[in-house]
């Protein structure tokens, strides 16, 4: 059985924000391409859930969380199995402070 993948609104808005930043420091098209890369690196999540890494620095909380790169952001997830589903919670920029992920809920 395949699990559905859901975008937390947090995940959603760090995209939004993505695509605003590529879209007024570089084009529309650039912007549209990092996106919809971002999102398609999800798509094999729903048959191969366990396919990425797990996240050392969030290994305190009690979800597994783990994660997949695309470029410069890793996309952090974790498998809901209450809700039969995984929910992608963060999509995080590794040029970052490390620090910064601990925002996660």
């Amino acid at each position: 059985m395949s699990l559905i993948v859901y975008w937390t609104t947090f995940a959603e808005n760090k995209l939004t924000d993505i695509y605003n930043y590529y879209e007024t420091e570089a084009s529309f098209e650039v912007a549209q391409k990092l996106v919809d890369g971002i999102i398609d690196k999800t798509i094999s999540l729903n048959k191969n859930p366990n396919i990425g890494q797990i996240e050392d620095l969030l290994s305190d909380r009690p979800q597994c969380f783990r994660y997949l790169v695309f470029k410069n952001y890793k996309i952090i997830y974790w498998i809901n199995t209450s809700k039969n589903r995984i929910d992608i919670v963060n999509v995080f920029d590794c040029r970052q402070n490390p620090q910064k992920m601990f925002g996660i809920k």
